[in-house]
């Protein structure tokens, strides 16, 4: 086992001044570990969603009534709050474990070497992304689930694990100059996909704050439109994203595109068609809420599956002593259609 150096009067200053750049200089992770802590940050991200709607679906909403705080007298969940107020409090606590591995992804970042400044600006951004939601959460609570703020509290977290993908990403490949793979034509049909996608999750959100599962026993205010009618519309845009993603499916195969992309678009058209039965059973069946929870499940792995799909479409080599390799890389392009 490597000795551990004996840290000096100076050593404990530099790492009080900046922690980040004394642990960077006493050790460098594998890249491996810098893939699996991006990793683990995207995944907590996933489970804050789904223990977020767990909440809701248990209508344990307010069952801490209050923020920071769970009761004016309590910072934790009393025994008087019951189930719904274990359940609140616990996904609060999930927080904590969010933010300890969107700062392991920081710390594992910032020590690989070289140092990949465009890879910690990823971490840093998560990190603000969860302050400003989990403050955002608070207000949630104060305003009673004003079915705006839920949604809002939703679509940040859809940026968070946007982000988080992107940062994922960016750990298996290196920092040279971005170089397509496929044509401009397919770049704009997928950023229609993941237009349309965005959409969808919006819409998802507008159906939630219309429906039955207003998150809590108490009277809730919910959107003023007819849930059902909006539900409707969700599994339009749904239909939308699952005709483009099968277009794009069909149109790599017409370019004998390369095998990422297309496997890629591959595995978000299953994860869709899975979302979808999932969609129509629930629907049918009066949304019972174990459906509800694998529906928000399912949505967060159609976004990083259509975020996976569009960051397929670029390659990023490793630079070497400063210059980029000069292999050449075959692009393809609607020409061969």
């Amino acid at each position: 086992m490597e000795r551990v150096p004996n840290l000096t009067r100076d050593d404990a200053v530099s790492a009080v001044r900046n922690p980040l750049a004394f642990i960077a200089g006493r050790w460098t992770p594998q890249p491996r570990t810098v893939r699996r802590a991006a990793m683990a940050a995207l995944v907590m991200a996933v489970i804050i969603v789904v223990t977020g709607g767990a909440v809701r679906l248990t209508g344990s909403g307010l069952g801490c009534p209050t923020w920071p705080t769970c009761t004016d007298d309590s910072l934790t969940t009393t025994r008087a709050m019951g189930f719904h107020g274990v359940i609140e409090f616990g996904n609060r606590m999930l927080t904590y474990v969010l933010c300890a591995a969107v700062g392991w992804a920081i710390v594992a970042a910032r020590a690989q070497k070289p140092w990949r400044r465009g890879l910690t600006r990823l971490g840093w951004a998560q990190f603000w992304v969860v302050m400003g939601n989990a403050v955002l959460g608070g207000i949630v609570v104060l305003v009673g689930l004003n079915p705006y703020t839920v949604a809002a509290h939703f679509l940040l977290t859809t940026a968070l694990i946007a982000v988080a993908t992107v940062m994922w990403q960016r750990t298996r490949e290196g920092d040279g100059q971005p170089r397509p793979l496929v044509g401009k034509a397919v770049q704009q049909l997928v950023w229609f996909l993941v237009v349309a996608s965005v959409l969808l999750i919006a819409a998802g959100t507008v159906v939630t704050g219309a429906g039955p599962h207003a998150g809590d026993s108490a009277e809730v205010e919910r959107i003023p439109l007819d849930w059902e009618t909006v539900a409707k519309a969700h599994a339009v845009l749904a239909w939308i994203v699952v005709t483009l993603t099968f277009a794009l499916w069909f149109v790599l195969k017409a370019v004998d595109a390369p095998k990422g992309p297309l496997h890629r678009t591959r595995d978000l058209f299953l994860v869709l068609l899975a979302q979808g039965v999932i969609g129509y059973v629930q629907y049918f069946t009066h949304l019972p809420e174990v459906l509800v929870g694998l529906h928000m499940l399912g949505s967060c792995l159609m976004w990083i599956g259509v975020l996976r799909v569009l960051l397929s479409l670029r390659e990023r080599p490793e630079t070497v002593s400063g210059r980029l390799p000069e292999a050449p890389v075959e692009t393809a392009s609607l020409t061969k259609a």
